[in-house]
């Protein structure tokens, strides 16, 4: 079973294609559309008590096609999905190099992690990293959280991922997030 701390009701999500369709470098907030489910899940996770934070990488302001301000205005625009659809994120964390830069913030590297921790007091190794790509998943093994990773049937069925758990979809996870008891799915 993944459940989180008690103390801790920690998870942490990667923004596209986890909670939003992944439209590759997006900089327009009027093309954000929640992936199928990701509205339910969030909401579920959210009146269960559990803090929702994002971390993500937006190489696209280190590729300079678009600015961190394109990043922020999109961010406020999920923020304000995100409480339309019931729920509530408690910060978005992105990190805007590309990945030549090698710096310490993007994903699977731990600096927004940590930031992040040390920001929202919680314990990563208490906490669950949900994302799509094998990067978040190390990411999440690499904080010592436990990690779900969203990916299709050939993935879930090939058992070739690191991750805590596979599944279909974000409101899969939140439901096996918020299982107190039983298999996982």
């Amino acid at each position: 079973m993944i459940s989180a701390s008690a103390s801790d009701n920690v998870v942490v999500l990667d923004r596209d294609g986890t909670i939003v369709i992944d439209r590759g470098y997006l900089a327009d907030p009027d093309r954000l559309e929640f992936m199928p489910g990701a509205q339910e899940a969030l909401r579920w996770m959210w009146e269960r008590g559990y803090r929702l934070v994002v971390i993500t990488n937006q190489s696209g302001v280190g590729r300079g096609l678009f600015s961190v301000d394109h990043v922020e205005a999109v961010n406020a625009r999920l923020h304000a999905m995100v409480e339309e659809a019931g729920a509530k994120l408690t910060k978005i964390y992105f990190c805007p190099h590309a990945p030549e830069a090698n710096c310490a913030c993007r994903k699977p590297n731990l600096a927004l992690m940590e930031q992040a921790a040390t920001e929202l007091k919680f314990d990563p190794c208490n906490s669950v990293v949900v994302g799509d790509k094998e990067s978040d998943v190390e990411f999440g093994r690499c904080a010592g959280a436990r990690t779900i990773l969203i990916s299709s049937t050939t993935l879930r069925t090939s058992g070739r991922s690191a991750a805590s758990l596979i599944v279909p979809t974000l409101l899969d996870a939140a439901r096996s997030i918020t299982r107190t008891a039983g298999p996982l799915l």
